[in-house]
């Protein structure tokens, strides 16, 4: 790796840490220039706290939201700079894909394929696309929620009616509750300021919960504290994760004296109210 790679990562660590030159620039020769494993090795000496930022480098673009008979659509399509998500010819091409994107029930392979009003296929006119703007654009991702619950969707930082910057969907089960659409409408507003990665502890992939407690320990360890200590400590932090990162467990934004979990059984009156899948795409969010 060249010395101007090296500077640049460690620029790049520090822009991501907030962590000083000197101890980016070791993190950076520990573990060979790999931005990951310094930001790993940086929390582990207990130098960078633990950030939903840390690791995730912006890029831009628009999420868009797509919704017909209660069945809802959403993707992801990036660009390089905010001055083309902001392309005119973009925004016409993101519009017409979220709508195919509807169509193909958010099966990407089929939606690459699948036809545009010009005739030509999404793969083709991205090419053009990217040859006429001079930008790479990227179909990042995407999800589709059939009509087996009650789908309720908000966009924030909208540019126009269901595009913008956050989007998330909620779906709830279906019953007897005529409140829903008011409760639906306020979880999806949660989810897009609260990011949470699971509906319940249960939802959390086992690996990202290792990883973390694994992380913990090292901390910990690392400042000194002893085993019997570390035990102890650990339990409670990744407890502290779990109720962080989890949409039932979070404190709701519009009342931080209860729990997500609380405000859903308040409105469970009628009947039985449950979050059966959620969505939330920032755009660029996680993106190398």
């Amino acid at each position: 790796m060249s010395d101007k790679q090296i500077l640049e990562n460690i620029k790049k660590l520090r822009e991501i840490t907030g962590v000083g030159f000197k101890d980016c620039k070791l993190a950076i020769d520990e573990n060979n220039g790999d931005i990951d494993k310094s930001i790993e090795y940086l929390r582990k000496k207990g130098i960078a706290k633990a950030s939903k930022k840390m690791g995730r480098v912006a890029a831009d673009g628009l999420a868009l939201v797509f919704e017909k008979d209660n069945e809802i659509s959403t993707i992801e399509i990036n660009s390089e700079t905010d001055f083309v998500a902001k392309n005119k010819d973009f925004i016409s091409f993101c519009k017409e894909l979220s709508e195919l994107n509807f169509q193909s029930k958010s099966n990407l392979d089929k939606l690459k394929l699948s036809k545009m009003k010009n005739q030509n296929t999404v793969d083709d006119n991205l090419i053009t696309l990217i040859s006429k703007i001079g930008e790479k654009i990227t179909i990042r991702r995407s999800k589709y929620f059939d009509n087996n619950g009650l789908n309720f969707s908000y966009v924030h930082n909208s540019v126009e009616n269901n595009i913008g910057k956050v989007v998330s969907i909620v779906q709830l089960n279906k019953n007897n509750n005529k409140n829903l659409k008011d409760l639906g409408t306020k979880l999806a507003m949660h989810i897009a300021a609260q990011a949470p990665i699971a509906i319940d502890e249960k939802d959390i992939n086992k690996k990202v919960l290792d990883k973390e407690l694994e992380i913990i320990k090292d901390e910990l360890k690392n400042s000194g504290k002893k085993p019997e200590m570390i035990e102890k400590i650990s339990k409670g932090k990744i407890k502290k994760f779990i109720s962080d990162n989890t949409l039932l467990n979070q404190i709701w934004i519009m009342d931080t004296k209860k729990q997500v979990s609380q405000i859903i059984k308040e409105y469970s009156k009628d009947s039985e109210i449950k979050v059966l899948d959620f969505v939330r795409y920032k755009v660029g969010e996680g993106i190398d």
